[in-house]
């Protein structure tokens, strides 16, 4: 086990509260030793931190930053779940960019959440990702973020 806790902490972030499904479904799901996060969005006390289109109403660098926070609350899923310290690497990252017409910066708006996974997990953290862009996300959303990551 591994003190990914202790390591938010030095880097001065703290896991928010899981946020709460807005449909039917769990914020997180393990099978052995691997869990599926669901897709999150980047809420922060249940509000999104932007609502729009990137490329349009929400520049590239909030979009990154609110993946960032949606990865955020992945790790916050996966703790509610089985406990940060116990995630052994992050498999994989899915990224959903809600794109304005045009815009082809998804892979640099999901490096919110790659480059936050890799300053708290460092070479645990490297992963597999997708970076999608899509019409429209829930709520208006910028960015939802998934994660696939092993456990012990």
């Amino acid at each position: 086990m591994r003190d990914w806790t202790s390591r938010l902490t030095d880097l001065g972030i703290t896991l928010p509260p899981v946020a709460k499904p807005v449909a039917a479904y769990v914020p997180a799901v393990r099978l052995g030793d691997v869990v599926y996060t669901s897709g999150q969005l980047p809420l922060v006390d249940g509000t999104l931190t932007h609502t729009g289109k990137v490329g349009a109403a929400v520049s590239p660098e909030e979009a990154k930053e609110a993946a960032r926070t949606a990865a955020l609350n992945a790790l916050a899923a996966i703790d509610g779940l089985v406990g940060l310290d116990n995630i052994a690497s992050i498999v994989k990252v899915v990224g959903f960019v809600a794109s304005a017409e045009g815009f082809t910066g998804q892979p640099g708006v999901v490096n919110g959440a790659s480059e936050l996974l890799g300053e708290v997990f460092g070479a645990v953290g490297a992963h597999a990702r997708s970076a999608v862009g899509v019409a429209e996300l829930p709520l208006g959303a910028p960015v939802e973020v998934e994660l696939i990551v092993e456990v012990i």
